[in-house]
């Protein structure tokens, strides 16, 4: 599908939308008919999904804390979605109240609830723009001073590598992050594994066809190729639920997270 087809340009409600799906599956009102739609279908499969939505929060803010507590002070939060508390900048700024973060995403409405949400928050820069095209974000942020690449990063892509399709090569991708970030900067991400529930895969992949939010399951051995020249940290890249701890519940949609650093 053309990069025009897959770039949203505005508001359509009639199309789903990750974002706004997410915001629904966490309780959140900033969401339509269609997104909920395709989230109800989701439950319908797997109940637990709600669950996950939740764990993938706790991923997210727990990778902010352990980079920020490794001296990370400066935040790309790549593909951010629609705010909820807490957020990235709390965690970061807790440990650091000098802490920076850019809040990072390409659909104009998530851009305008950033902005609402966040604009009188220090140290917080909301920015449309799309992961996909990392040179346009490192140019802007550099020209803009949001980031010195010359000292360490922590870049967060939780919830976006598997609506990077393969043509769009996301290991390229994450491979110009690499290359840019100074050595101790930190990857966190998670990705939606091909061991997810088969029923579910089909689903979730026929509701998102024609829309922005395409998605593409894979294997842990290839999400951990993608990783390349980073130190993946322990447990490795594993399930959120083995990664947070504790006794939580297997679920039918399967999410591997991992951190990295770069060496």
């Amino acid at each position: 599908m053309s990069e025009s087809r897959r770039t949203p340009h505005g508001v359509d409600p009639t199309q789903p939308n990750s974002a706004r799906i997410y915001d629904y599956l966490l309780g959140g009102k900033d969401n339509y008919e269609a997104d909920r739609a395709v989230a109800q279908r989701m439950l319908a499969i797997a109940p637990d999904t709600r669950t996950l939505a939740w764990f993938s929060r706790q991923f997210l803010l727990r990778a902010t804390q352990i980079a920020a507590e490794a001296g990370i002070r400066q935040f790309l939060d790549l593909g951010a979605g629609i705010p909820t508390e807490p957020t990235v900048h709390d965690v970061a700024q807790k440990i650091d109240p000098e802490a920076r973060v850019v809040s990072i995403d390409f659909d104009p409405v998530v851009f305008a609830h950033a902005n609402a949400l966040l604009g009188s928050a220090d140290g917080v820069t909301a920015m449309l723009a799309d992961a996909r095209d990392p040179d346009d974000i490192i140019e802007r942020v550099r020209r803009d001073g949001l980031i010195d690449f010359a000292e360490p990063v922590g870049i967060l892509m939780v919830g976006v590598l598997h609506f990077i399709m393969d043509d769009e090569r996301p290991a390229d991708i994450i491979a110009r992050f690499r290359e840019v970030i100074a050595p101790g900067s930190y990857f966190a991400f998670t990705h939606g594994s091909d061991e997810t529930d088969g029923r579910f895969q089909a689903q979730s992949t026929k509701d998102v066809k024609d829309s922005p939010s395409q998605v593409q399951y894979r294997s842990t051995a290839e999400v951990r190729d993608m990783m390349r020249g980073f130190e993946i940290l322990d447990p490795g890249i594993v399930p959120l639920q083995e990664f947070l701890g504790g006794d939580l519940p297997a679920t039918r949609l399967v999410l591997l997270g991992g951190i990295c650093r770069k060496p």
